[in-house]
């Protein structure tokens, strides 16, 4: 699925080979990189800067192999922000040869382009059309506008592997500066407000260049029993609530987190009955879950900034572009992830992590508190504004060996004032309107049966002290202690 390049390419631009355009790129340097939910990043510029050293690599959220595998290996990468999801980079910063920045990614944006501590010297882009002033992204938006307005110097890639009709999903819109920043001027969670394209100073175009490869995406894994069961119980929860709870009586909005637990999530949709409400994906990605659901109707559309879609998602969304595009729209992120716009359209959040404790904390991105996984990325933003805030996991990792229900965790990404629901394959725990205690005696019923026992002994051992949350300080990380040796 290609077009010449007359259809991609306008004006007198400075077409370049991949090796003269990273030839633009100086060691020391700062470079931000287009890339969301692992689409829509250069591949053939980064390739070629294989060899660079010392370079910080930004990036809205996570990239290919290109990138987070083979420029870690050679050793060109010293710092990294603010989202990874490759085991390549995982490594090089569990190790402390890669620093690794982490920020919410609503706030990413504003960080680059407003002296966040981060100088960016140049962009590198992804797109499937240039023009003298102006292109147009490929199969994610992410924090490109920021990308281009922080950076002095910018280059291009063109891939011909995306359809140009792309175009047609996309809605950029970029805000002014604070304090005199505007209301964001979305009544719906699908109205468009922007166009295609992302405009830019011509005197920083330093490099077009044109490639034709596909995307490294998402490989989702086959659901489990356990991914199944937690898809179950949250179906149920929601089914009850929808029907309860009247800011959902005309318009249920929602968002899944990225991954593979999140996209077998959005399949209970199909079980759920809306009767006559408007079912809108409100979210940071738009992944292989939903197709189903656009394509029954039972969808009414869906707001993004990434097309995080598997290899054979993307054939088929590519295929039906132009009837999607009637439902689909991708936003920047600082759009896509805004706090005022999740709570103004009453988003329903369902998002993951790592471990939660008995009192409803939850940690998203540290193992044992320690080893790196991927970075917050957008939960926080969705966790924290959503108005109906859900944790979805299961209760054991390590195949049964580790309970992911434990006393106190040693890292807090989320904490109890912003869960409202919890999760697992053993259950759902309404947490709304509990006490610490009570928030514990329900958050034990859906841990593992094979670790309540020890979870309810910790409990009643913290409860003989004092305080509104009470805490087994000798001995609250003993289990994490015993699983990092």
């Amino acid at each position: 699925m290609s077009e010449s390049s007359n259809d991609r390419l306008e004006g007198a631009l400075p077409i370049t080979s991949a090796d003269e355009a990273a030839g633009v790129v100086d060691n020391g340097m700062t470079v931000a990189i287009s890339g969301f939910g692992s689409v829509g990043y250069p591949k053939s510029v980064p390739r070629a800067l294989d060899g660079h050293q010392s370079l910080t690599i930004l990036s809205a959220g996570s990239v290919g192999g290109e990138i987070d595998e083979k420029l870690v290996k050679s050793g060109t990468i010293d710092r990294r922000a603010h989202f990874q999801s490759r085991p390549a980079i995982r490594d090089a910063i569990n190790a402390g040869d890669v620093a690794f920045f982490d920020r919410h990614v609503s706030q990413f944006g504003d960080e680059l382009r407003f002296n966040g501590g981060l100088d960016v010297d140049i962009a590198i882009i992804e797109a499937v059309a240039v023009g003298d002033d102006w292109f147009i992204p490929s199969t994610s938006i992410g924090h490109a506008p920021s990308m281009v307005r922080a950076a002095d110097r910018l280059i291009l890639e063109v891939n011909h592997a995306q359809p140009v009709a792309l175009k047609s999903i996309h809605d950029v819109y970029e805000r002014t500066a604070p304090p005199h920043r505007e209301p964001i001027p979305i009544d719906g969670p699908i109205d468009r407000i922007g166009n295609a394209r992302i405009g830019f100073d011509p005197d920083a175009l330093n490099a077009v260049v044109e490639t034709n490869t596909a995307d490294d995406p998402y490989t989702f894994r086959t659901p489990t029993a356990s991914d199944q069961a937690i898809a179950t119980n949250l179906g149920s929860f929601l089914g009850s609530e929808i029907q309860s709870n009247p800011m959902f009586s005309s318009t249920v909005s929602m968002q899944f987190g990225v991954g593979s637990l999140g996209n077998a999530l959005m399949g209970t949709l199909t079980e759920i009955e809306f009767g006559d409400r408007t079912v809108i994906y409100f979210g940071e990605v738009f992944q292989d879950g939903l197709l189903n659901m656009l394509d029954s109707g039972r969808l009414a559309g869906a707001s993004a900034t990434s097309l995080a879609l598997s290899n054979a998602g993307q054939e088929r969304f590519f295929d039906e572009i132009d009837q999607y595009a009637k439902n689909v729209v991708l936003r920047p992120a600082d759009l896509s992830n805004n706090p005022a716009l999740i709570e103004r359209f009453g988003v329903i959040g369902v998002n993951s992590a790592i471990e939660v404790d008995c009192y409803g904390n939850a940690n998203a991105t540290h193992i044992g508190g320690i080893r790196m996984i991927s970075g917050i990325g957008g939960g926080g933003d969705f966790v924290r504004n959503s108005r109906l805030s859900i944790i979805a996991l299961p209760s054991t990792a390590a195949n049964g060996a580790v309970s992911r229900v434990v006393p106190m965790i040693p890292h807090v990404d989320h904490s109890e004032h912003d869960v409202s629901v919890i999760v697992t394959e053993h259950g759902v725990a309404d947490l709304r309107g509990c006490s610490p205690r009570e928030r514990a005696a329900k958050i034990l019923e859906i841990a593992d049966p094979a670790f309540r026992n020890d979870l309810e002994a910790y409990r009643d051992r913290a409860a003989e002290g004092r305080g509104q949350t009470p805490h087994d300080l000798e001995t609250a990380f003993d289990w994490h202690i015993e699983w990092n040796e």
